[in-house]
Parts: C-alpha cells; sequence; structure tokens
C-alpha cells in the first residue's frame, strides 16, 4: 500500500515518486512561477525522490535525490510538489557468525 502526501511532509530516508506538481491554479501568478522553476529543476511527474538530509533548524531546508541529481528546497517549496511514497521494509538479518537453530 502507498500513501500520497506532500513532498513536505516527507522525512529522511523517505522514497517515491512524483506524482503532481503543483496544483494548476491559474490565478495565481507566483503559483505558476514556482511551478515552472519546480519543473525545470527537474520536479517532474514520474522522477524518482529520495529525501537526504533535513536542516538542523526546523527541519528546513530540505536536499534530497531527484532521479541522478541532488536539490536543496524549502519545505513550503516542497509543499507544491505531492509525492506517492514508497512502502520501507526492513529486514532484520542474524549476524553471519549467529548459530542456527534447527526447526
Amino acid at each position: 500500500m502507498s500513501d500520497t502526501i506532500p513532498l513536505s511532509k516527507a522525512r529522511r530516508g523517505d522514497r517515491g515518486v512524483i506524482v503532481q506538481v503543483g496544483d494548476h491554479c491559474h490565478h495565481d501568478e507566483h503559483a505558476l512561477e514556482l511551478e515552472r522553476r519546480l519543473l525545470e529543476l527537474g520536479f517532474v511527474e514520474g522522477a524518482r525522490i529520495e529525501l537526504l538530509h533535513e536542516g538542523l533548524v526546523g527541519g528546513d531546508p530540505i536536499a534530497m535525490k531527484v532521479d541522478d541529481m541532488r536539490v536543496a528546497l524549502r519545505r513550503r517549496e516542497a509543499a507544491r510538489l505531492i509525492v506517492r511514497m514508497e512502502a520501507v521494509f526492513a529486514t532484520i538479518e542474524a549476524p553471519a557468525d549467529a548459530e542456527q537453530v534447527p526447526a
């Protein structure tokens, strides 16, 4: 199961795919300009995202990997990007020298 959230809600280590850039509100010039800049930076629908780092004060800015490049954004800018998060399942492996117990 996957969740769709604004990128601004993601935390370090989260991964996902961009499903929407902006809200396509054509009457807000500032929103359109930000959407255009995000697209120029490579934040396009289908791009894979991995959150790499969060700033110390308030978690801002955030640094992420977008496909093969690294970009930093403020959280208020990242809120314009909707991401489908990947489910991450941690696997715990026994140490190589651990004794195996027969079933």
